[in-house]
């Protein structure tokens, strides 16, 4: 993880910045805002920003969204107030770090914040045999298409590769081409000059030559514009770029990984895929099984799971009864590990007793996981998953709240919604993006629910420190 921090480097912050070595961070410094936003225009990318909140935040993110920068922040400080620790995340960081540091809650904040740690774990055949396939391919320069549905750990397959590659010292960079809008994909990939369009004020280094020397992976490749397959076809086959507005071609070192949930050769034959893209993508092609077809690793997945959140939420380990795995093995996972993994993580928080019970297991919409519920078509359970993500907070919010306790008759569903954002809040220590996760929200909305919360006069935990403080909603 590339950390940056903004501000001067005080001994408390010192002792921060070692910490977070410790867990692993790169660490670069500057003093000012203006510079941070430089730094990273020249390339020099960061997962993380850690930054004074005593500097202007707010400007610091509006002049990284000019350049379509997107890097999280974290605020800190010495000896702040829960308003200024208030303002500081209205203005857009993620979280607050007091100092003097705490080297748990350090690794707390990395982890929540640029959750990277996911490595591969397996005990199925199926998927033991493209894990021997990828470490077989691993160490060549190859480009490597991965594919499978969405949610099977594609992604986390890319970053094995490069960590198990020889340029696991460089940096790995990813660009979710499906997420960007094809009119801003260009500049976001090759770069720009100071001028080459409205609003370039200086010139701003690409993903490919922030990547130089490591590995870029396009995710979800198949989403790319035609006229941008071109231009990507000639940066891969002549390894040069061109910065939009640029006069010379700038030579670049890199390995491509891609994914796609597509089927290619479907898309080349419909004509809104190259086929020579394709070639020059898919030298290598690891195809992950959905969870469906690999059960042997449902049920160390569900372990993992329940390690991990239970640390991350300081809540004890808790094993996972004989009733809840013949439930989990029976579950058809239309959403795959990432499914599974906010199951587990819902369940961790809401088991009571000596075990993690089926009870405790919910699908988003706050319904338990039981064997009947295997029963759903691949479709109907989909879109059930799918929608968990997107609007319709206050029905999901009800619904696990009834699960979770039997005492709200009589209050309103807004009532309800409200009591079960608090109450996992709480459980989460505060911390918003675990909130948020289990949940099944967006950060977006959970952020202006507790904004609302804030402005009725109710106290909200402070990040991470499950101590409430009015006015403290962001």
């Amino acid at each position: 993880m590339r950390l940056l921090v903004v501000g001067r480097l005080s001994g408390q912050l010192a002792s921060a910045v070692k910490m977070a070595m410790a867990h692993g961070a790169k660490v670069n410094h500057v003093e000012r805002a203006d510079q941070a936003t430089e730094q990273l225009r020249r390339g020099q990318g960061a997962d993380l920003l850690m930054v004074d909140y005593q500097l202007d935040i707010a400007a610091l993110i509006a002049a990284n969204e000019a350049e379509r920068i997107t890097v999280p922040v974290v605020a800190f400080g010495v000896d702040a107030d829960a308003r200024e620790a208030a303002a500081a995340i209205r203005a857009g960081a993620k979280e607050f770090i007091p100092l003097p540091p705490d080297a748990d809650l350090i690794a707390a904040v990395l982890s929540a914040v640029a959750d990277d740690e996911k490595p591969m774990i397996s005990a199925d055949p199926s998927m033991k045999a493209v894990l021997q396939l990828a470490d077989q391919v691993a160490r060549s320069e190859a480009s490597i298409l991965v594919t499978g549905e969405s949610g099977v750990g594609k992604e986390v397959m890319a970053r094995y590769l490069h960590e198990n590659s020889r340029r696991k010292e460089r940096p790995f960079i990813s660009v979710n081409c499906a997420a960007i809008p094809d009119n801003l994909l260009e500049s976001e990939l090759f770069g720009h000059e100071k001028g080459a369009f409205t609003g370039a004020v200086a010139r701003r280094i690409g993903k490919f030559e922030e990547a130089d020397g490591g590995t870029l992976l396009l995710d979800e490749i198949s989403e790319m514009d035609a006229r941008l397959q071109a231009k990507l076809l000639r940066a891969i086959q002549e390894r040069v770029i061109d910065r939009v507005g640029g006069s010379k071609p700038v030579p670049v070192n890199i390995r491509i990984i891609a994914t796609s949930n597509r089927d290619l050769s479907k898309a080349v034959a419909e004509g809104v895929f190259r086929e020579d893209l394709l070639y020059r993508l898919n030298v290598v092609n690891l195809r992950l099984p959905s969870l469906r077809e690999r059960p042997g690793d449902i049920g160390v997945l569900a372990e993992h799971f329940v390690k991990k959140y239970a640390a991350a939420n300081g809540v004890p380990v808790r094993p996972i009864s004989a009733k809840a795995r013949e439930a989990i093995a029976a579950h058809r996972w239309p959403g795959n590990v990432r499914e599974l993994e906010n199951a587990m993580h819902r369940a961790v928080l809401l088991a009571t007793g000596a075990e993690i019970d089926v009870d405790a297991i919910r699908l988003p919409d706050g319904q338990p996981l039981n064997p009947s519920s295997s029963g759903m078509t691949g479709h109907a359970a989909l879109v059930g998953h799918d929608s968990a993500y997107g609007g319709g907070v206050a029905a999901r919010a009800a619904q696990a709240a009834d699960a979770v306790t039997r005492n709200f008759v009589g209050q309103t569903v807004a009532a309800m919604e409200k009591t079960l954002i608090l109450d996992t809040l709480n459980h989460c220590l505060g911390n918003r993006t675990h909130a948020a996760n289990i949940l099944g929200i967006s950060i977006r909305t959970l952020r202006n629910k507790l904004n609302e919360y804030a402005d009725e006069g109710t106290a909200i935990p402070a990040p991470q420190s499950g101590v409430s403080a009015s006015g403290y909603a962001a």
